[in-house]
């Protein structure tokens, strides 16, 4: 006779019929208790079935054909687990520091300042070309150098509580260019590419479209508010990022007087260097009645700018003949240091390294005749030159000492240039120090007076791909999960995870550290076998799908981080020229500065 199959069970014997224990006649009534396990068909949440009937055939177990009644009783909803139930996440790392990110991203919303005006200073900075996938495989390799198996790093901006996305396309371009970009970061008002600090009715390259058409920059409202000003860069200091900060002009490219047109010059139109030297007068003529006292901070690189076409000029560290590139005659360092003769003019590292920033009042340092060197380069330097991080500490020391405070911007400019030049190392290499500078930055300042707002002016065609296995060199082949060999493409040749998709390709420098020897070879067109080629030196330049002379911009959002007053604000996807609203929110610069004006 076919019997029931329980999974757990108590019987229960009753007798029945019968007074006398010993009556062997008697019928006994079974009863049986099934557990109903969770998920099963009568209980989603469990529980149990309880069979009665008379043991007929006196075996001691109730047979399915004995059994005349049936009852099932479900468990409640559980409404909480066990502790062993929820061990397997509780114990996990994984978990555990995704608890922690909650807490402590509710301490960071519980206290962050949603009042307008409570930024005492505010600091901008600008990774150049730090795009989204810059960001992830800078974040990689800094974790890689730190011994770890990278994925799990942070990069020190990545670590601010509050993040979102800006759209950098310029008015007239679906890809920017890094003019159109900052100044809409700086001014509040997107425009033209090509153009510095003048809205979209310009007419880039004609100097009479320019009169009108002048924004107001962040850097001037904080000027004209009494807050000290100051600007950082490893470009030249008059190229587009840090010149949207200071400079009005039709042309990015009218870095000095020799690279404008004769009908501007003729017209009047000032070059980006001279309008440096010049900012507090400029600034002065727009406004009457105006007085401020300039820029308090100014270091980067661009000395040839400044310096008259004339081989007595050259500096020290001069790698061209003649440095200087002006042809009006005018020597700006000259004309910087009799304005403010109290001022400190450097060019070198042993200069920087002798400012006293508790009693330095203003800074004018210019450490290179062109672009200052790449991070992975910069012990080449001939006269030796301070790092991003160095000169953020330097600028914040200085600018603090002004009690209404102050108004920085920094940027990162060789990330872009390195991109350009298809050489990851550099670009990753110079990203790393960006997110020192930032954490200098943030041990150097309060929360709870300084907003940081970290972002980028657009990305680059910069691609990680493939499927490597975890903790595989950022800048290596593609080894896949489960194996020692890298993956071979359909060419039968491996590839790297960090690519390009235009640019000017494959190039095997070995330890060059300078990524611009790369523009010394034609571009490569086709694929090249990586199979006894090192990918992860410094000069590696990673191969590039479509052959160019230089690799390009893209045009996707970039990130942006931020933390202190205001950085509530920075959420979502926005215009990149909200950037500047979110700053004018926290420091109060438009209503500031009118009062300054309306005295």
């Amino acid at each position: 006779m076919k019997k029931l199959n329980l999974i757990s069970l108590a019987v229960v014997v009753a007798l029945a019929g019968c007074s006398d224990d010993d009556d062997k006649s008697s019928t006994k009534t079974l009863t049986v208790e099934n557990t109903l396990a969770v998920g099963s068909e009568q209980c989603v949440n469990g529980g149990t079935e309880t069979l009665t009937g008379a043991d007929s055939n006196d075996n001691g177990e109730l047979d399915s054909a004995e059994v005349t009644d049936s009852t099932v009783s479900c468990n409640a909803p559980a409404t909480s687990l066990t502790a062993s139930q929820l061990a397997p996440l509780t114990d996990n790392d994984w978990f555990k520091s995704a608890q922690v990110k909650v807490a402590t991203s509710e301490e960071n919303i519980a206290a962050v300042v949603k009042e307008s005006g409570k930024a005492k200073n505010v600091i901008l900075f600008v990774g150049d070309g730090m795009g989204i996938s810059t960001v992830t495989a800078a974040r990689i390799m800094a974790g890689q150098l730190e011994g770890k198996l990278g994925e799990e790093h942070q990069l020190s901006f990545e670590k601010l509580p509050f993040s979102g996305f800006a759209k950098t396309y310029n008015v007239d371009a679906q890809t920017p260019d890094s003019a159109g970009t900052m100044t809409a970061m700086a001014s509040g008002v997107k425009t033209d590419a090509g153009v510095i600090g003048v809205d979209e009715n310009i007419e880039r390259g004609n100097c009479a479209t320019v009169a009108g058409n002048e924004l107001v920059t962040a850097t001037e409202l904080a000027e004209i508010a009494g807050k000290s000003t100051g600007i950082v860069s490893t470009a030249r200091i008059t190229h587009a990022t840090p010149a949207a900060t200071y400079a009005k002009s039709a042309d990015r490219n009218w870095e000095d007087v020799s690279d404008m047109p004769e009908a501007a010059v003729a017209a009047g139109c000032e070059d980006i260097a001279s309008q440096l030297v010049n900012f507090e007068a400029n600034l002065e003529a727009r406004y009457e009645g105006l007085d401020v006292d300039g820029l308090e901070v100014v270091m980067g690189g661009g000395r040839r700018h400044f310096l008259p076409k004339d081989a007595a000029y050259n500096s020290a560290d001069a790698v061209s003949s003649v440095e200087g590139d002006r042809t009006d005659g005018r020597d700006l360092t000259a004309e910087w240091k009799a304005k403010y003769p109290a001022g400190q003019y450097v060019m070198d590292q042993a200069g920087f390294d002798a400012i006293n920033a508790d009693t330095t009042e203003r800074v004018f340092g210019l450490f290179n005749e062109t672009h200052m060197q790449y991070e992975a380069d910069r012990a080449n330097d001939v006269a030796g030159e301070p790092s991003l991080s160095e000169m953020t500490a330097k600028a914040i020391d200085v600018l603090d000492n002004n009690d209404k405070g102050f108004f920085l911007t920094v940027e990162a400019g060789r990330i872009d240039h390195a991109h350009h030049a298809g050489n990851a190392y550099n670009a990753l290499s110079d990203t790393v120090e960006l997110s020192k500078a930032v954490q200098v930055a943030l041990d150097k300042t309060s929360i709870e007076d300084t907003l940081i707002i970290v972002t980028a002016d657009h990305s680059h065609v910069f691609t990680i791909a493939g499927y490597p296995k975890r903790g595989n060199p950022i800048l290596g082949k593609v080894v896949p999960v489960g194996s020692d060999e890298p993956s071979l493409a359909a060419d039968n040749m491996p590839y790297t995870t960090v690519g390009y998709t235009n640019g000017g390709g494959f190039r095997d420098l070995g330890d060059e550290t300078d990524a611009d020897v790369g523009y010394d070879f034609a571009p490569v067109t086709g694929r090249v076998d990586l199979t006894d080629v090192d990918t992860t030196t410094p000069g590696f330049h990673q191969e590039a799908v479509v052959p160019l002379g230089s690799e390009t911009h893209a045009a996707e959002d970039v990130g942006v981080y931020a933390v202190g007053p205001g950085a509530h604000l920075v959420t979502g996807t926005n215009e990149q020229s909200l950037i500047f609203h979110v700053m004018d929110y926290a420091a109060d610069l438009v209503k500031q500065a009118d009062a300054k004006l309306a005295q």
